[in-house]
């Protein structure tokens, strides 16, 4: 299945969502990455200030070195958002992401995007 992905930026609320569906191969990945660049150029807050809902249902299980692809992008300090909400189904590509995203604050959400969307825009906690 080729690779698909579309932004929706909200620069009101500093929320990028992302759709992303089918196989991606590494310039696919490079791709998708630089679509992601021009995406937070819409945004006004500050660097690494912004919150990313990424909607992975529709994406099929990626090869490896995809899977690495992708693990650069999401640990490229220029682009942190502040918090990520990943909705996923029960399924190989979820423990993928889950590898790729690895040490980033990210929470995951099975088939619920109301509910991811929810969780990001909360306010954060405080001890």
């Amino acid at each position: 299945m080729t690779p698909t992905y579309s932004f929706e930026v909200d620069p009101a609320l500093s929320l990028v969502t992302c759709h992303m569906a089918g196989f991606y191969e590494p310039a696919d990945v490079a791709e998708f990455a630089a679509a992601r660049d021009l995406a937070h150029q819409q945004l006004r807050c500050g660097p690494n200030q912004h919150l990313t809902l990424i909607d992975i249902r529709d994406m099929k299980i990626q090869s490896q070195v995809s899977v690495a692809a992708f693990e650069k992008v999401l640990h490229n300090p220029a682009h942190y958002s502040r918090r990520i909400a990943i909705v996923v189904t029960k399924s190989l590509s979820k423990m993928q992401v889950q590898r790729a995203a690895r040490d980033r604050p990210v929470q995951y959400f099975e088939d619920d995007v109301t509910a991811a969307r929810l969780w990001l825009l909360e306010p954060p906690s405080h001890p």
